[in-house]
């Protein structure tokens, strides 16, 4: 335990910037603890920051002698060799570092990073002695502050050396991940553009921008990004995973799967590649493949988090006894991170519906998110506010002097509402037509409408910027629109759009594109929202991992969506999940007439269609149509007091039989 103090105090000491401090602890500690590898490593880097080369080596060089399978020994001795400009030696250093230990991404980045200096000095006069790094040590201590969990310091740091050195690669691609990790992609992706201008073979910065460019649904620009890591390091795994990820976002699934697997002949226990490849699967119906791929990420990664969660993700699997246990084993250990332990939890939820222990079931849904809300922003007052200005500013006066004439030859049906009500099942049923492209969960529409209110002003609060376009503006966010989804269709006159939230745009499509389909999927508001809170979703929807703001979300909700119907009589089709299931054939005539399309008795086989489904409903809706899941909530009823009292006034209205035995 003294070792381990003293070694965590040196630590502190050259994290704060006390590089002498940190020094001569580790020779005090050396004293006493000799031919400790820890405290040896500590040292050297202790003494580069003193600069005092020679005795960094000296230090890091005994490690080695004692312990030359110690990866973090070479490791060090590559940033010892950098910073004194030996570049071959540091890269050798690295690359013996990777071999001891393939799972430690950051000895991959300096490898790239000297590679990088390698390529820049080619052009260097014969003789030349390579340069040290500029910035090394500034740039070593700004990485200190952001593992500490002070990004603002990290990046003043990297502001001061771009200052100093405009053309300074790593600052540049390091201030890009900090803007990236604040949901600020625009500024990373320009960041990392001019990282690349200046060093056009850094593989990092490709990697970097490819994950940037998905986030802005940038999917074409990601794939040549992607290509661009290929073509640099074709005999990489994780070159073969950066592709695969990014032409799976565009929907080309079999080609990712492909792609996996070129991954895994590199690293046959790569669980992040197996697992990535068990999800493309998945979409594709390739069920018993998907389940194979998910237990052998598990096998060679037993605390892969993310693989358990997708096999109870698939909703119909049932987990061995063995595995609850690995999941309850893994939840035993403090140092499982947050996100995995809401998986692990949800997981497990899913496993005791299953089993219809739902007092179990309920408890690991809650501290599921109770571990998942501190990680997601949501302001409930600004989702009222919101509602409260489109009210306000989408009225008949307002959409009586921006109407247009429907004109275009593509018809969009978005299918809305909240998570978990349906929306799958209805596009199923659609995209069985053979007149209708089923795509996913676009995010389309929202950036369609962000570029044109930016073209037009500055303002950026929603809706007022949007207030003062003309006829021909609100076109364009339209045409805009068509043109953004075009990668997920193939031609069919119809396509579905099934992002739940596209229901606040209802008022914008109908200036936009006045020919567009709204289907509001619909559902018992208790059914509805515990669906929401049951499921963990892999990015957005922040309001359902709390029982209050979920339940008054929903109030939001069904107030915007009241207040359309009553704006725009005819354009929005509500459909009730429970009317689905209890009569089929009547609810797809229904759906399909609304849409202006024919029957086509394939609708009513929707089972049958072979197609990517990539939401948390693929598998359910792979098979004919069930009842278990109606009133699912009464089950789980002694746990909804706080969801009952909120949704009260909604509740009150259904018949008797519907409502909670607290109303009756």
């Amino acid at each position: 335990m003294e070792q381990k103090n003293q070694f965590d105090a040196a630590h502190s000491a050259l994290s704060s910037g006390d590089s002498q401090a940190a020094a001569d602890l580790c020779k005090l500690s050396l004293e006493q603890f000799p031919g400790d590898a820890n405290f040896l490593c500590l040292a050297a880097r202790a003494n580069v920051a003193l600069k005092n080369f020679d005795l960094a080596e000296r230090h890091v060089e005994e490690a080695i002698r004692l312990f030359p399978d110690f990866a973090l020994a070479h490791e060090t001795l590559g940033d010892v060799m950098l910073v004194r400009g030996k570049v071959s030696k540091s890269r050798a250093a690295y690359e013996t570092a990777s071999r001891l230990d393939p799972t430690r991404q950051a000895t991959r980045q300096k490898i790239d990073r000297v590679k990088q200096l390698e390529r820049n000095a080619e052009g260097r006069p014969a003789g030349a002695v390579a340069q040290p790094m500029p910035f090394e040590i500034e740039i070593a201590k700004a990485r200190e502050h952001e593992n500490k969990g002070d990004p603002q310091a990290a990046e003043m740091i990297y502001r001061e050396v771009l200052k100093k050195d405009p053309r300074h690669v790593e600052a540049a691609r390091l201030l890009a991940g900090i803007a990236a990790k604040n949901k600020r992609f625009r500024d990373a992706e320009v960041f990392l553009r001019q990282v690349l201008k200046n060093a056009p073979d850094y593989v990092r910065a490709w990697v970097d921008l490819v994950n940037v460019q998905r986030e802005l649904d940038k999917l074409d620009d990601a794939v040549e990004s992607a290509k661009q890591v290929l073509r640099l390091t074709p005999d990489n795994a994780e070159s073969h995973m950066v592709y695969a990820s990014a032409i799976g976002m565009t929907g080309m699934h079999e080609e990712a799967i492909e792609s996996y697997q070129k991954a895994i002949e590199m690293a046959p226990d790569k669980a992040g590649a197996i697992c990535g490849m068990a999800h493309h699967q998945k979409t594709i119906g390739q069920q018993d493949q998907a389940i194979s791929s998910y237990r052998r990420a598990i096998e060679v990664k037993p605390d892969h988090a993310e693989a358990y969660w997708s096999l109870a993700n698939l909703k119909t699997f049932r987990f061995e006894d063995d595995e609850v246990a690995a999941m309850e084993s893994l939840l035993e250990n403090p140092e499982l991170p947050d996100d995995a332990r809401a998986q692990v939890h949800n997981a497990l939820g899913l496993e005791m519906e299953g089993r219809k222990d739902y007092d179990q079931a309920f408890d690991h849904f809650e501290k599921c998110n109770e571990a998942r809300r501190p990680l997601e922003f949501y302001d409930p007052v600004e989702t009222e506010g919101t509602n409260d200005r489109l009210i306000d500013m989408f009225n008949a006066e307002f959409l009586e002097k921006n109407a247009g004439v429907p004109n275009s030859a593509v018809t969009p049906i978005l299918v809305v509402g909240l998570p978990r009500s349906g929306s799958t099942l209805i596009e199923q049923i659609l995209a069985s037509h053979s007149q209708v492209d089923g795509t996913h969960e676009l995010g389309d529409l929202s950036r369609a409408i962000q570029s044109v209110r930016k073209e037009k002003t500055r303002r950026s609060r929603f809706p007022e910027a949007l207030a003062n376009l003309d006829v021909d503006e609100w076109k364009k966010i339209g045409e805009e629109y068509l043109q953004r989804t075009e990668t997920f269709r193939s031609g069919a006159p119809y396509f579905v759009d099934k992002n739940p939230n596209n229901f606040i745009y209802a008022g914008i499509m109908k200036l936009a594109l006045p020919n567009t389909k709204i289907i509001n999927a619909r559902r018992h508001p208790l059914d509805s929202c515990l669906g929401s809170f049951k499921q963990l979703f892999a990015s957005g929807q922040p309001f359902t991992y709390d029982i209050t703001e979920l339940s008054e979300y929903y109030l939001q909700y069904q107030r915007l969506m009241d207040y359309w119907h009553e704006l725009l009589p005819g354009f929005v089709l509500d459909v009730q999940y429970e009317s689905v299931v209890a009569d089929l054939d009547t609810e797809v005539r229904r759906i399909l007439d609304f849409c202006e399309l024919p029957f086509e008795e394939a609708c009513l086989k929707f089972h049958e269609t072979e197609r990517a489904v990539k939401t948390a409903s693929s598998e359910q809706v792979r098979k004919p149509i069930y009842s278990s899941s109606v009133n699912l909530w009464r089950n789980y009823e002694p746990h909804l007091d706080e969801m009952v009292h909120i949704l009260e006034p909604l509740l009150k209205k259904l018949p008797l039989a519907q409502q909670p035995k607290s109303r009756t």
